[in-house]
């Protein structure tokens, strides 16, 4: 697990307020936190669709959050290991199926989704599966993957520098707004 820290320095010009809100404090930090982070979560999965070429809902249900309760932190969890290629708007070509991990098409030469010969072929039963055969004979098939992880997409690129984003913008606002409202 990767762990990501920020920096709260750029807070101090509300000290004073933070003292007075004594130990209503872990309120006013848990509702500012899970407030923002819900927004750096959500800016996260729209730059993810054009950093991976998943479509926002795969990234919806692999891209999750865990809000901060007590002492507790906002946390953003993945799952998804090595995708598979069928998520990429797979389609089969004479050549082989193209796809498009990391927004950039390409051939898996020697892959298929459908049986039967040129031009009459036929979808199989497999939920969109990109085949490709192992030996000479029809069996053994091995399902393609594409070398996209979405841990590892996560926390690099444009969706690290979104995170931040709406994290430098928004967290200190949010900070004051929650201190001012439990202080009236």
């Amino acid at each position: 697990m990767l762990d990501m820290k920020y920096d709260l320095s750029g807070l101090k010009h509300i000290s004073n307020a933070l003292h007075a809100a004594g130990d209503k404090m872990p309120l006013v930090l848990n509702r500012a936190i899970n407030h923002t982070g819900d927004k750096a979560l959500t800016q996260m999965r729209s730059v993810l669709v054009g950093q991976t070429g998943l479509k926002r809902r795969t990234l919806v249900r692999a891209v999750k959050s865990t809000k901060a309760f007590g002492a507790g932190a906002y946390v953003i969890r993945s799952k998804g290991g090595n995708i598979r290629v069928k998520f990429f708007a797979a389609r089969e070509t004479r050549k082989g199926v193209s796809a498009a991990p990391w927004n950039s098409r390409r051939i898996y030469p020697g892959t298929f989704m459908k049986g039967g010969r040129f031009p009459n072929r036929v979808a199989l039963k497999l939920g969109g599966a990109v085949l490709k055969r192992v030996g000479k004979s029809r069996h053994p098939l091995e399902t393609i993957r594409s070398g996209l992880f979405i841990p590892e997409e996560m926390v690099k690129g444009q969706s690290e520098a979104a995170f931040f984003a709406v994290i430098d913008r928004d967290l200190p606002g949010r900070i004051a707004h929650e201190l001012y409202r439990v202080l009236n």
